[in-house]
């Protein structure tokens, strides 16, 4: 009995002193910075190479020894996309790897509800949690200069204070579910042609008043774990390694603490990677198993290359050990941190997520005499025409696809509301790209038609004259030289000769509905003839159900544009300055592109050359009426380091519950630097019921008031008058109020 008891008493004292013994690096009572440490100084030289690269398509290594895992990240910022084989781009053929399509971001910033930005967040980081991902590669927030990026559907529009207040819930929402935002591409990557050669020539001003404020957002107010270099270069340095942008401005003036992650083949150089901010490479041999020991990823110019030049004495460990604290520092706030919540996937509250967030951001742009919304009792017969009723859009794009459990295409979500009551007719109209299949992602459904374009056009207009509603569902789709990433699109008109069916269909039916499916604007040659134009977005898994719902009025539409709908291309700044796509250098391998236009990005330049656009940036109508009135500020005089709050009377003055966005925009009375007319400076979404009314107030400091000091390289706000205009869209600010800074 003696023996046992001393062999118990051993043991109970084994166990106290492992506890107490408990390494620092695992101990979550200790703070992180004192974790990373103490991990940091366990790692071998070997260990610290391996954690700052990738080892797989998507992957990059933990430390076994020390029980990190592996890291893994994932497309988005739509929706997680389907795993890839370890080393190639084809899918995994996994069954479990089905995802909820959320709303492109431009459909997310139409709305113009931060709340709803939350939402779309915490619904993705719940996907990637279920699917075991720790970082989600986005959102992104590089600014719409040319509505011919193929890319900006990814984006959040033009305007850089509606990017910033957008982005940062998304990333809150996202990071509260232990899943690392990503957020991308920073900086300046405003086109996709030739991007991996586009060196942008760009003022200090520009840079810092209209591309960098929603990254700076994102970092020094959402507090994002994670952001992606760009592929493009800033003054003649590769963006995933630059002096300017990540050492002093990210790293430096805004104190980012994450990790820094390269573009998927982004890096060009192992020095200056080592010494120009970037922390972890992906992608720069991406066939790293396939060709051999050739290409294997311990080529990274992160990986073998870096190792010998420390082991020649030429670096010492300085630089990596930072990279490395970047990267223990992800860890611990998402593989390592053991208190991440449960996630889920295609559960009903994502659907009804993705739903309301797609009616809410889809514009209502044209509605003469009130066509919209259908009139059901009174209606026997709707032509729905176009393939984008019956195009799949979750599939393509880039690197945004999707593999859904489900997609509801606008045919069918409008057949299904209509019921049986109602017969709905199809006619194609026109055939566009019939590709239904991405990356090993098919859908399963051929839009496959072999009709010639005049024997559809011609069948489309007979349907038409019968038809009470003639509804077409046209626009861009997300091929190549469309709304995709790699390449920009070739034109501003619309494609495969939609403008000579919609001018045929408005011929023959005054009930003429034209949805856009689009990420970006299109030209609108035809806009007077057609008396109902809907900008529909790519809306993901609830599409047809969302536009059905507007349609038909169950849902009020309530989003306002987050760009200028130009009319023609050339009341664009980049395009009328002739400065896109850029000049190639002599030699042929770098192209510069000057942003000549400056800091008149969109509605800046349209008020700037009194240019008149198809439709203004923030506008969108709604199924009900509202009036903005009684604008009045709290005070006459802000101080420097004092607020001015801004408050307005909304009245719903129509028949129907809806919603309105009330906007802010700053008129500067005189400068001693050229200033943008106005700029948006705040906003606020209202509901009401018929009739209700409420006050809103917006409130302003300073910093609403200043611009970007290239002598003094800061911000300043120069005293002296100021108007506050209030309204409902940039084109119509009927109130205003003055006020001066002291």
């Amino acid at each position: 009995m003696k023996k046992i008891l001393v062999s118990v008493l051993m043991l109970v004292s084994g166990m106290a002193a492992t506890a107490q013994t408990l390494p620092v690096y695992l101990d979550e009572s200790k703070p992180m910075e004192q974790r990373i440490e103490d991990a940091l100084s366990r790692m071998t030289l070997d260990e610290k190479i391996r954690v700052i690269h990738a080892q797989s398509k998507f992957s990059s290594a933990g430390v076994p020894r020390l029980g990190f895992p592996d890291f893994w990240t994932d497309d988005g910022p739509h929706g997680v996309r389907p795993d890839v084989l370890w080393d190639e781009w084809e899918q995994a053929g996994q069954t479990n790897d089905s995802c909820v399509a959320f709303p492109a971001l431009t459909c997310l910033t139409a709305s113009w509800n931060p709340s709803l930005s939350r939402i779309y967040g915490e619904s993705l980081g719940e996907e990637a949690l279920y699917r075991n991902k720790a970082m989600i590669l986005g959102p992104g927030v590089n600014i719409n200069r040319t509505p011919l990026n193929g890319r900006n559907f990814e984006y959040m529009g033009e305007d850089p204070y509606l990017a910033s207040r957008m982005v940062v819930p998304y990333i809150q929402g996202l990071q509260s579910k232990g899943v690392s935002a990503c957020v991308k591409h920073y900086a300046l990557n405003n086109d996709e042609e030739y991007r991996h050669q586009v060196n942008v020539v760009v003022s200090d001003r520009a840079l810092h008043e209209i591309y960098l404020p929603a990254f700076k957002a994102a970092i020094t107010e959402a507090g994002a774990w994670g952001i992606m270099g760009a592929y493009n270069l800033y003054n003649n340095q590769h963006n995933c390694h630059n002096e300017i942008t990540l050492n002093r401005i990210l790293k430096g003036d805004w104190g980012f603490d994450g990790v820094v992650v390269s573009d998927w083949g982004g890096c060009h150089n192992t020095e200056e990677a080592i010494t120009n901010g970037l922390d972890m490479e992906f992608g720069s041999w991406t066939d790293g198993l396939t060709m051999g020991a050739t290409n294997a990823y311990d080529n990274y110019y992160l990986a073998e290359a870096y190792k010998k030049l420390i082991k020649e004495g030429k670096y010492t460990t300085k630089e990596l050990d930072d990279k490395v604290r970047r990267v223990l520092r992800t860890f611990y706030r998402t593989t390592m941190n053991t208190h991440r919540p449960h996630g889920f996937l295609c559960s009903e509250a994502h659907y009804d997520a993705a739903k309301k967030i797609a009616e809410e951001g889809i514009v209502l742009l044209k509605n003469d005499k009130g066509v919209l919304p259908l009139n059901l009792s009174k209606t026997k017969r709707v032509l729905v025409v176009g393939e984008n009723a019956l195009k799949m859009m979750t599939v393509g794009g880039g690197s945004s696809s999707l593999k859904v459990q489900k997609e509801i295409i606008p045919l069918d979500g409008l057949t299904a509301r209509l019921g049986k009551d109602i017969e709905v007719d199809f006619a194609r109209g026109y055939v566009g790209d019939t590709v239904q299949s991405y990356n090993g992602v098919t859908v399963g459904r051929s839009i496959v038609e072999n009709r010639p374009a005049d024997v559809l056009l011609a069948e489309a207009v007979e349907k038409a004259k019968k038809a009470d509603y003639v509804i077409m569902f046209g626009g861009l789709n997300k091929s190549d030289f469309q709304d995709c990433e790699g390449h920009d699109r070739k034109q501003y008109a619309l494609p495969y000769g939609q403008e000579k069916l919609i001018d045929a269909l408005a011929k023959v039916n005054k009930n003429f509905v034209y949805v856009n499916i689009s990420g970006n604007a299109v030209e609108m040659p035809w806009k007077k003839q057609v008396p109902a134009i809907v900008q529909g977005w790519f809306i993901g898994s609830e599409a047809g159900e969302a536009l059905a719902s507007v349609l038909v009025g169950d849902a009020n539409p309530s989003g306002k544009l987050p760009f200028t709908w130009y009319a023609k291309l050339d009341d664009c700044g980049a395009h009328a300055l002739n400065t896109y796509p850029g000049t190639w250098r002599e030699g042929g391998q770098i192209i510069d592109e000057e942003y000549k236009e400056d800091i008149y990005v969109g509605y800046r330049w349209t008020d700037k050359e009194k240019k008149t656009p198809t439709f203004a940036f923030g506008h969108g109508l709604s199924y009900t009426t509202f009036k903005i009135s009684d604008l009045r500020a709290d005070k006459s005089e802000l101080t420097q380091d004092g607020q001015i709050s801004f408050t307005v009377n909304v009245k719903n003055t129509g028949k129907r519950a809806g919603a309105e966005v009330v906007q802010l925009y700053i008129h500067d009375s005189e400068s001693s630097v050229e200033r943008p007319y106005k700029e948006l400076k705040g906003f606020k979404k209202v509901f009401l019921q018929p009739g209700e009314s409420q006050d809103v107030t917006i409130t302003i400091d300073k910093s609403a008031l200043s611009f970007y000091d290239e002598a003094a390289k800061d911000w300043k706000a120069e005293a002296g008058e100021f108007v506050a205009l209030v309204g409902n869209a940039s084109d119509n600010l009927a109130n205003s109020v003055k006020f001066t800074l002291k």
